[in-house]
């Protein structure tokens, strides 16, 4: 049975934390791939990407170019409106029957877990890897979810950090691939 992570988000932008992530989860839960699945819209950001889904796309495919164990699948950009990971996940299983699925959630996102549309279903089709964030509890995962939290590679920085300091001018390398530096300056984002 192939073992395939799947990696939801706006990757708004995508940035080292997300590429540390999912290097954990590869290697901690022996997965064989990783799915970078960007979100057209999250239901838990109602405002939605103020950046175009095809330039979201874009920075996520240059940031893994070369990789290839992970992926992206524009499918949920594709399909437009708020993207349920119930829905992507069906697909997903649709697509590869003979897989077992991991998604990976930061652990901020446990809580929340009840609250995600068809949360039972969902929790019977996958096991969640959780992401703590450095310096912060993690709440552990309640039935009916199954899965486990990840040692991960300590990196506090987010997609909202990352624009913050685009828009006050400050430098970003390090904290996201060159590539994606690159793109959001010839881009002009989040100015």
């Amino acid at each position: 049975m192939k073992r395939i992570g799947l990696f939801g988000g706006s990757f708004d932008p995508v940035h080292c934390g997300h590429l540390l992530m999912a290097r954990a989860a590869m290697e901690e839960a022996q997965l064989e791939r990783m799915i970078f699945i960007p979100a057209a819209q999250s239901p838990f950001k109602p405002g939605g990407s103020n950046t175009p889904a095809v330039l979201r796309g874009a920075m996520l495919r240059q940031a893994l170019a070369g990789q290839t164990q992970f992926e992206v699948d524009e499918l949920e950009m594709h399909r437009g409106g708020v993207s349920y990971t119930i829905d992507t996940v069906q697909e997903f299983q649709r697509r590869h029957p003979d897989a077992h699925f991991w998604y990976i959630i930061g652990a901020d996102h446990v809580p929340l877990l009840t609250k995600w549309r068809e949360a039972e279903k969902l929790a019977s089709l996958v096991e969640f890897l959780v992401i703590p964030r450095p310096g912060e509890p993690t709440t552990p995962l309640s039935e009916p979810f199954r899965g486990q939290v990840l040692r991960g590679f300590p990196f506090g920085v987010s997609s909202t950090i990352i624009r913050e300091r685009v828009k006050a001018g400050l430098p970003i390398d390090h904290l996201v691939p060159p590539v994606v530096v690159e793109t959001i300056r010839n881009n002009r984002l989040y100015l």
